[in-house]
């Protein structure tokens, strides 16, 4: 039974994930604009985090050395990516939202050779020709999309999958400046809330607490929460289990933000769509790291 326990929260820690999809979806339906959004998603992050690290007894680290580095995880790791997934929420289904964020690991590889991370594996050049084949049926085949008018926003839907590839890289090859996993969330969280908020003010997207609320700002809060908690609890597995077998939530993530949005949203694919989601599980599966890639205790790209 004891070996069931890390599949178990493998299972929780990525349909919990795969929620926050439709509750993206849900939160712009709205209209709200993605700079109040991500300033209230951060805000909460903050808190959940801080008090987490409160509970821990950990002092945040507070100096010159790890400032930019939670100033780039917030732009990369958040504000940027956010802003991009926000405005591509508007039109794409959240399914297709969820195929396109299982791209990570593939985009991850070859950014990991440029810098010098990994070196080059035709296995892993297989998956990522996979991811890619993936996108190219969603954008290629008609009957993929409901609605022709949603292919020019698919590359504003791959925006988000670059930044986080481009931050477990950046993470990997600078490190995070003295602070554990957490604390860079937190401090990037802290961060991202003085830069969004003036900024939500400024352009007109700052969203009002003080209402009636409706759906959207649950689904907001709930997202929030779920985000915190779930990245707490990944953390946890990560260093319990090892990287190489948390990886795996990235299927997950993928197969449940689908059926969340079936569920929730009431979405149904075509017949490319799951020929797509069978690619990227088959991509994920062959960028994957090893054991004899973690073997030396180096950081490696999820």
């Amino acid at each position: 039974m004891r070996r069931l326990i890390p599949y178990g929260w493998l299972l929780f820690i990525g349909i919990s994930w795969g929620a926050t999809q439709p509750l993206a979806k849900i939160a712009v339906s709205s209209g709200y604009q993605p700079l109040g959004l991500i300033f209230w998603q951060m805000s909460i992050s903050a808190v959940v985090l801080g008090l987490v690290n409160m509970i821990r007894r950990r002092p945040l680290p507070i100096n010159r050395r790890v400032l930019p580095f939670y100033l780039a995880i917030a732009l990369i790791g958040t504000v940027i990516p956010n802003a991009a997934s926000y405005k591509a929420y508007t039109v794409l289904p959240a399914g297709i939202m969820s195929l396109l964020l299982s791209l990570i690991p593939m985009i991850a590889f070859p950014i990991a050779l440029m810098l010098g991370l990994d070196r080059f594996s035709f296995k892993r050049m297989a998956g990522l020709s996979l991811g890619l084949f993936a996108v190219l049926l969603i954008v290629g085949v008609p009957e993929a999309l409901p609605n022709a008018a949603m292919l020019a926003f698919i590359p504003l839907g791959l925006v988000p999958s670059l930044m986080y590839a481009f931050e477990g890289n950046f993470v990997a090859r600078f490190g995070t400046g003295g602070a554990g996993p957490l604390q860079l969330l937190l401090g990037a969280s802290i961060i991202g809330v003085g830069i969004t908020g003036p900024l939500a003010v400024y352009s007109g997207q700052w969203i009002n607490p003080l209402h009636v609320w409706g759906i959207a700002d649950v689904a907001v809060v709930t997202s929030a929460l779920i985000h915190s908690i779930v990245y707490t609890l990944y953390v946890m597995i990560v260093r319990q289990f090892g990287p190489v077998f948390s990886v795996q939530v990235s299927y997950v993530v993928t197969a449940a933000g689908l059926g969340w949005a079936m569920l929730i949203l009431g979405e149904r694919y075509a017949g490319p769509i799951w020929l797509a989601l069978a690619l990227m599980f088959m991509g994920i599966y062959l960028v994957s790291p090893n054991l004899r890639d973690t073997q030396n205790g180096k950081p490696h790209f999820e």
